[in-house]
């Protein structure tokens, strides 16, 4: 797919379709979508804050929407071409509950070695708290980011050795949804163009 074609290949849209939950037709039209949004075919940072900027105008999206952009960026080249966002939006919006956390989980895994330390994760709540203004699905007596993390590693850190592995993250989330809901920022399944973040329900 050159950034100047205006349309799916055949080739490219057989293979997407057979990659992802999507249909050919829902294929063309979130193609259509993508290079509205992103004539030259790739979608830049800049372009990902705005479109959080819209969604959640009185908060400051700049750190999440980062983490969301680098989960979304597979091939860490600093671009999201469609590729990449359909295949991402096939897991966040269609996927299996196994593979939307084991997204999520890759989000809050900041240096990619296979576990999230407190301090992984709580740079993420603190993104979502900057973002939503506060406003986030928690307990009563979970009133600062610093509190939801040490709530979250109590109920997922079976072995208690301070970081969390895929299995604690994903056996967690199972056992409790409400982890799942604290987690993922209601909000953020859709933004203004469709981008969707780490919805886990």
């Amino acid at each position: 797919m050159g950034t100047k074609n205006s349309k799916l290949r055949p080739e490219i849209l057989e293979d997407l379709a057979r990659e992802t939950a999507f249909s050919e037709a829902e294929l063309k039209a979130w193609y259509k979508g993508f290079r509205k949004d992103c004539p030259d075919g790739t979608l830049t940072i800049e372009g990902f804050q705005k479109i959080y900027g819209d969604f959640f105008p009185d908060g400051d999206v700049t750190g999440f929407s980062e983490h969301v952009f680098r989960t979304f960026d597979s091939n860490d080249n600093g671009l999201i071409d469609f590729r990449e966002f359909i295949t991402a939006l096939a897991v966040t919006s269609r996927g299996t509950i196994q593979q939307k956390l084991r997204w999520a989980f890759n989000m809050y895994d900041l240096d990619g070695n296979g576990s999230i330390t407190r301090q992984e994760m709580l740079e993420i709540v603190n993104a979502i708290y900057k973002m939503t203004g506060g406003q986030v699905n928690a307990p009563d007596d979970v009133t600062t980011p610093e509190q939801r993390v040490e709530q979250i590693f109590s109920q997922m850190d079976r072995n208690t050795d301070g970081t969390l592995s895929l299995s604690e993250f994903i056996q967690g989330a199972r056992s409790d949804p409400s982890i799942v809901r604290m987690l993922k920022c209601d909000r953020s399944s859709v933004t203004a163009a469709n981008i969707p973040t780490e919805d886990t329900s």
